[in-house]
């Protein structure tokens, strides 16, 4: 991964430099810790390229996209703090010590690459983000449909929203529908609908993407197994059971049931 190379270049940058304060007579420290620096810059920015591609795949209804965004924000943050100090450390090359401004650069340049890679785990071990996906062989949404409650038909605590698109689903299809920012997985199997909620309980897979395997979805990052009509798992990772929501059929349409709250 290209990310490890900025990582590691203005890791030896600041290394070089600390080792400059304790042995100044050392020849070509100063220029060493330069040179890393620009290589540093370099290479992030070329690591950014596939970077914001990913982010651009990452829908804005998921739970990673707003840890991404900062991740990302960090991440120019750090490239723009390295730009600077390189410009300050630029005429005194030939100087035998470091000098205090573009040390102290370093040290925040330091601290912030040290919090985006943090974040960057997270995306990746506890939201999911950039992993392997599983294809199923049917199509899975691109879209998510945005509904509210303005044309829905109250029952005591619970609203039934039309989701009229539900009726051209083919069997082992789905839709993915956002009901005032709960979003949910609608799936057509045995010519019956079900609706739960989209995101896999144990890293935030997206379960409209998933395939079935008769009433259960299977989690198209890490596999875990749901059984659609209750929201049990039914095989791991995953330990958290999903929530589901009625589904009814009216005049021809189809209703999902949200609680009022």
């Amino acid at each position: 991964m290209l990310v490890h190379f900025p990582i590691g270049l203005f890791l030896l940058s600041f290394i070089l430099d600390l080792v400059n304060l304790t042995c100044p007579d050392v020849p070509a420290l100063l220029r060493g810790s330069f040179y890393a620096m620009l290589l540093g810059i370099v290479t992030a920015l070329l690591a950014a390229v596939p970077g914001f591609v990913d982010y651009t795949d990452i829908r804005r209804d998921h739970p990673g996209k707003g840890t991404a965004t900062a991740h990302m924000t960090l991440n120019l943050i750090v490239v723009a703090i390295y730009t600077i100090n390189l410009w300050i450390r630029a005429p005194a090359l030939a100087e035998p010590k470091v000098g205090w401004m573009p040390l102290v650069l370093s040290i925040i340049g330091i601290g912030a690459l040290s919090a985006s890679g943090y974040l960057g785990g997270r995306l990746v071990y506890d939201e999911g983000i950039a992993v392997g996906r599983h294809k199923r062989p049917t199509p899975s949404p691109t879209d998510t449909i945005h509904l509210s409650r303005a044309n829905a038909e109250r029952e005591g605590d619970v609203t039934f929203v039309p989701v009229p698109e539900a009726k051209g689903l083919r069997d082992g299809e789905t839709l993915r529908v956002e009901i005032e920012e709960q979003v949910m997985t609608v799936a057509r199997i045995d010519d019956q609908f079900f609706a739960f909620q989209e995101f896999c309980t144990h890293r935030y897979g997206p379960l409209s993407e998933g395939s079935f395997h008769g009433f259960n979805v299977q989690c198209p990052w890490h596999n875990s197994c749901f059984d659609i009509r209750t929201g049990k798992v039914t095989n791991g990772p995953a330990k958290v059971d999903l929530k589901t929501f009625r589904v009814e059929q009216r005049d021809g349409k189809i209703y999902i049931g949200v609680s009022v709250g």
